[in-house]
């Protein structure tokens, strides 16, 4: 994955260890991009994977990788994601959908929330981002 040399990931040796995310992320000279809590929505406004998370949480990095392209970016600017689930218990299956996107050696920084529900029953999962685009 390519690197964006207008960021630095740190995990210091003097905080706790980290699991698939960076305690610590540096922003220098970026254009920000701040993308909306994403869902399992297709294109059309279409649910997709009604029950199954791994299906929703893909599609929800789907909709991300859109709208980074969209803007000239890629999961390699992505600085920051915040994770609303309505069952945190799962988080294993959303990392694994999660780490088919992000740059492992340098994941973003990361916050989960269980909700009781999203704005919509039949919605297991949303994410929104932060991206950080080296300017020039």
């Amino acid at each position: 994955m390519e690197t964006n040399k207008s960021i630095r990931f740190a995990r210091p040796d003097t905080m706790p260890p980290t699991f698939g995310y960076s305690h610590i992320v540096e922003v220098k000279n970026a254009r920000m991009l701040y993308i909306s809590g994403q869902i399992a929505l297709d294109n059309e406004g279409q649910l997709v994977g009604e029950g199954d998370l791994a299906a929703q949480t893909r599609q929800v990095f789907e909709n991300i990788r859109l709208a980074l392209e969209t803007e000239g970016a890629s999961f390699a600017d992505v600085i920051k994601l915040t994770f609303f689930m309505v069952d945190i218990s799962q988080m294993a299956s959303v990392r694994e959908v999660r780490d088919q996107y992000i740059n492992l050696s340098n994941p973003p920084a990361s916050s989960a929330v269980e909700v009781r529900r999203l704005i919509r029953e039949d919605l297991l999962i949303e994410v929104e981002a932060i991206a950080a685009v080296a300017m020039g």
